[in-house]
């Protein structure tokens, strides 16, 4: 007995520092970097209406396209076209797109033919779509997407301005029964928790192809896609990664201002989704890659050792104590940035949805860096 106490005071004492340690660390996250969005204030855009091109690349999403293209194609802004880019497609794309184009004036199609020796990715779909815009302010998003609103156009467009080149808005998933739902919808949640908020402080480092607008000319300027040509995922993340700076990006998170996607309906489906992601990530500045890797990195050796004090029966009002102000913090900082996104049924299941993602999210990362694929779809 009395080696086994000489045991635990040997390891209570460093167990207990990295416990501080990984607490300390999370309340900055929660504090100096997620509250920016959770405490932002929702107001609808007051900006300008200047002449939009919105661009969709589509490959084989007849049905897609057939529900969901109206709404785009509907928006409620005074001057806009729709450029849709019918990439490859064997389906009945080509029909839907036609029957569109005879009842929407300001729908354009480009179509591209399937040449077998060469096989392209989404980026260069995108090129074409940008280059046949019609205007310089472009708005992004894909063909399973639906706005929020018809005011999706007018409230991202209105954040453009003389030095504001670059809008990130957010793209969630729509709301069903199941767990998996859950955890696709939080995933999306945390992400964008993330990736909004260093936008907001001015440390931009990725956005979604699902609500995402910039210039052409800022596309241009950058040679477009070619510094990651090679890499078939990133036309969202890489790009906006190596174009932001402190002062030409801004994020537009009012509801209005959302897009809706249809979610993944398997673990594998996701699984492959989330991995195609992930294999972007590695391309990430080191910067970027470090404070993303040291936020899951303190979540995890929070728990464990806090496991590890209670094994070693270190004081449990102590070890209690300090995680009752974490969970605190969390629920605080989270559920007023659930509410901003309209994810707040989420809040009830926040310790298991953040448990589950903490163990299956370095599986998607060995995935990522394992990845290699030859086609966007």
């Amino acid at each position: 007995m009395t080696q086994l106490l000489e045991f635990n005071n040997i390891f209570q004492l460093p167990l207990l520092c990295l416990y501080l340690l990984a607490f300390i660390i999370l309340l900055a996250y929660y504090f100096k970097s997620f509250s920016k969005l959770a405490f932002a204030k929702l107001k609808a855009s007051e900006g300008g209406t200047p002449s939009v091109s919105v661009i969709i690349s589509a490959r084989n999403e007849a049905l897609n396209l057939s529900k969901n293209l109206q709404h785009v194609l509907e928006q409620d802004y005074p001057d806009f076209q729709v450029v849709v880019v019918n990439d490859c497609s064997w389906d009945e794309s080509e029909q839907v797109l036609d029957a569109l184009e005879q009842k929407y004036k300001h729908l354009k199609v480009v179509t591209i033919q399937f040449q077998e020796k060469y096989i392209h990715g989404k980026k260069f779909a995108l090129t074409l779509g940008i280059k046949a815009a019609a205007h310089d302010t472009l708005l992004f998003t894909d063909a399973d997407c639906v706005p929020n609103s018809k005011n999706w156009l007018r409230s991202m467009v209105g954040n453009f301005t003389e030095s504001k080149h670059l809008i990130l808005g957010y793209g969630a998933y729509e709301k069903r029964q199941g767990i998996l739902n859950k955890l696709i919808r939080f995933d999306t949640f945390q992400s964008a928790l993330q990736y909004l908020s260093y936008a907001m402080n001015g440390n931009a480092y990725m956005g979604v192809g699902r609500n995402l607008g910039y210039h052409r000319s800022l596309f241009f300027n950058n040679k477009g896609f070619a510094n990651h040509q090679h890499i078939l995922s990133g036309d969202d993340d890489l790009f906006v990664n190596e174009t932001t700076t402190r002062s030409n990006t801004s994020v537009e998170v009012h509801p209005d201002a959302f897009t809706i996607s249809k979610p993944k309906e398997t673990f594998g489906e996701w699984s492959t989704q989330k991995t195609r992601h992930m294999s972007t990530s590695k391309h990430y500045p080191t910067k970027h890659q470090f404070t993303l890797g040291l936020f899951w990195a303190a979540q995890v050796l929070f728990i464990l050792s806090l496991i590890g004090l209670l094994v070693l029966q270190f004081d449990w009002r102590v070890v209690l104590g300090i995680f009752a102000i974490k969970i605190g913090a969390q629920y605080l900082i989270y559920g007023k940035a659930m509410q901003k996104l309209k994810e707040q049924d989420l809040i009830w299941m926040l310790p298991f949805l953040d448990l589950t993602m903490m163990a299956i999210s370095p599986i998607f990362a060995i995935q990522g860096l394992l990845y290699k694929d030859h086609k966007w779809k």
